[in-house]
């Protein structure tokens, strides 16, 4: 039996006030559901550069000091929070109501082994979790770029990580080479070296009893590895308390698998305890002053699997707590469960068992991408729904899962469907990736849309093949791709409203936007098969009750067939695509639809 503490969190700090037109957005704003929502995700360094004095981030010397090359895509390129906040027009012109912008503390300016360093421009290898990495620029400037995006009744998400930090820690057994994980059973804490190694840490009852009192009674780190901190960084992070080895697993690097997923380091990345009851209050501080001090509407959780759950058991209620008190009533967090499978019960343990609110719905991707980029049924969706009931909450939080087709760590949603299609027309590709935008922005959970998808960016590959500049790259692997509906590569800026992909998302946004069905509705599967062609579902206004079809065509031949409907929904408006005026007969309407296409119906209320 697990024996926990309760770990208390500070009291909100003094209200921030924000600027006038803030404060009158506020209201409306601040009452939307977390699937109220239309997100755009983006990185700021591959975003916009609104102040080139800061593309060195204050440092001198060449890239391996300051991390800047932009024709490099592993380091610094320019973009930062002036740049976004200067394009925060845009992103609403798009239809986005919420932005998550990717992790913008303070980072170990590069890192790696000598010829293979790249630069923390992606904002996951933090040092310091009380300010804006100078590359991006200053916590005035975060500030300036949540108060202008509540100005316009947006929300603001951060990407915050409590997995690990960047790699400083260093192991004496290991010197440059990397540290293979050492298990508790071979290493145990009570051990120095090994189970035949000499005693160390008396009366330590295990990382399992998470007090005070246990951890204070684990004084040698020399368990698995020696871990130390090398001369000249003894305060390299902040807060001060992460330069000490206490708080840290020190075992070396995970395998991923078993007690390694959350006891290893992740890929050399000081891996913090976070069973340790001083961690845990640590990070509710950190992050609980970042929503005192900027209102912020909600977190994304980095490498959420890979923390032990008793820490988002302690965590989340804490900052739904510092955000309540701060006037934020549904304030959105979401963790990262990776999983390239259509596996909803991997991820709706994590809200069972972990208590987080919401996952990034990559099986989602995952089922889509099966879907439309290949040539699988679409049977596959409809197993991924019937899932929905697994969640902690069940249909009720799967709404506010946030659902994704690509994003910056495993590739572009257009590059899945080249991959799977590789002989199809520029035409056939376009109609594709359409295909897919609908249905991410009309079936349930939290659209996300990926920096640049909306422009018609590719990639090459996952990581840093699929993190792009929207401003003009020097990129020579970036500005090769062929992009889809334009004839413009990445080497010009990548802000065009014209774009085909960016008119239709646009439009969808803010179709879903404007119908509680598409954004709060319950959702029902109508139609799918074990071969590309007809998948619908029906989504019901919460208050009204009335219908709305979805219908989609996942195959390059039309389609046209009867699908079941409720016997009170007799006519139909076409919100997009085409629809039949009339049910055919009580309880079905016939759906007719052109190779790779949709259609939103909507029914009238029953009166």
């Amino acid at each position: 039996m697990i024996r926990r503490i309760a770990y208390p969190f500070l009291l909100a700090a003094a209200a921030i006030p924000l600027p006038v037109a803030a404060q009158q957005a506020a209201p409306a704003f601040r009452e939307r559901l977390p699937q109220d929502e239309v997100i755009y995700f983006l990185l700021p360094d591959r975003f916009e550069n609104g102040d080139p004095a800061n593309d060195r981030g204050g440092l001198k010397g060449d890239r391996l000091v300051t991390g800047f090359d932009p024709t490099a895509k592993g380091f610094y390129h320019g973009g930062d929070l002036k740049g976004l906040t200067a394009r925060l027009g845009y992103i609403q012109d798009l239809g986005a109501t919420a932005i998550w912008v990717g992790p913008i503390f303070r980072n170990k300016p590069v890192q790696g082994p000598a010829g293979q360093e790249s630069a923390g421009y992606h904002g996951y290898w933090i040092t310091d979790f009380t300010s804006v990495d100078p590359h991006l620029g200053t916590n005035a400037d975060f500030k300036a770029l949540v108060d202008a995006a509540h100005a316009r009744g947006m929300k603001v998400y951060m990407d915050i990580i409590a997995n690990h930090t960047a790699d400083v820690l260093q192991y004496r057994e290991c010197g440059v080479q990397a540290c293979g994980y050492r298990s508790v059973a071979d290493y145990p804490y009570q051990r120095r070296g090994g189970v035949n190694g000499p005693a160390i840490n008396p009366g330590f009852a295990g990382n399992q009893v998470q007090t005070v009192e246990n951890f204070a009674k684990l004084t040698d780190q020399s368990f698995a590895y020696t871990p130390y901190v090398p001369k000249g960084d003894e305060h390299a992070k902040t807060p001060d308390w992460l330069n000490d080895v206490r708080w840290y697993h020190n075992r070396g690097n995970s395998t991923f698998e078993g007690e390694s997923a959350t006891l290893g380091d992740f890929a050399g990345l000081d891996d913090l305890a976070t069973e340790n009851p001083r961690v845990v209050q640590g990070f509710i501080e950190i992050f609980g002053d970042w929503i005192d001090r900027y209102g912020v509407d909600g977190f994304r959780i980095d490498t959420a699997k890979h923390v032990n759950p008793e820490f988002w058991q302690a965590f989340v209620p804490a900052m739904q707590a510092r955000a309540k008190a701060k006037g934020i009533p549904n304030f959105h967090i979401f963790g990262e469960v990776f999983t390239d499978q259509v596996d909803p019960g991997l991820l709706a343990s994590h809200t069972r068992v972990d208590k987080l609110p919401a996952i990034l719905d990559f099986a989602f991707a995952r089922a889509v991408i099966d879907t439309v980029g290949n040539d699988k049924g679409t049977a596959e969706l409809a197993r991924l729904f019937s899932g929905d009931v697994l969640y902690e909450g069940g249909a009720a939080t799967a709404q506010t899962l946030p659902t994704f087709l690509g994003n910056h760590d495993a590739g572009r949603f257009a590059m899945f469907v080249k991959m799977g299609f590789p002989k199809a027309s520029d035409d056939e590709v376009l109609k594709r990736v359409i295909l897919g935008h609908a249905m991410l922005l009309t079936l349930r959970g939290v659209p996300t849309i990926y920096s640049g998808d909306e422009q018609g960016f590719v990639s090459d590959g996952g990581d840093q093949d699929a993190r792009e500049d929207m401003f003009a790259s020097k990129v020579a692997v970036y500005n090769d791709n062929h992009l889809i509906g334009t004839a413009k590569t990445t080497a010009t800026p990548s802000f065009d409203e014209a774009n085909p992909l960016f008119t239709t998302i646009a439009t969808l946004a803010r179709l879903r936007t404007a119908h509680p069905a598409l954004t709060r509705g319950r959702q029902v599967v109508r139609a799918a098969g074990d071969k590309p062609g007809l998948f619908a579902v029906s989504r019901f206004d919460p208050s009204s009750g009335a219908e709305y079809l979805l219908a989609f065509n996942s195959s390059t031949a039309p389609v046209k067939a009867q699908v079941r409907i409720e016997t009170g929904s007799t006519r139909f408006t076409a919100l997009a695509g085409s629809c039949a005026p009339e049910a055919s007969a009580p309880g079905s309407v016939t759906v007719t639809l052109a190779p790779l296409s949709y259609a939103v119906c909507a029914a009238e209320a029953a009166k």
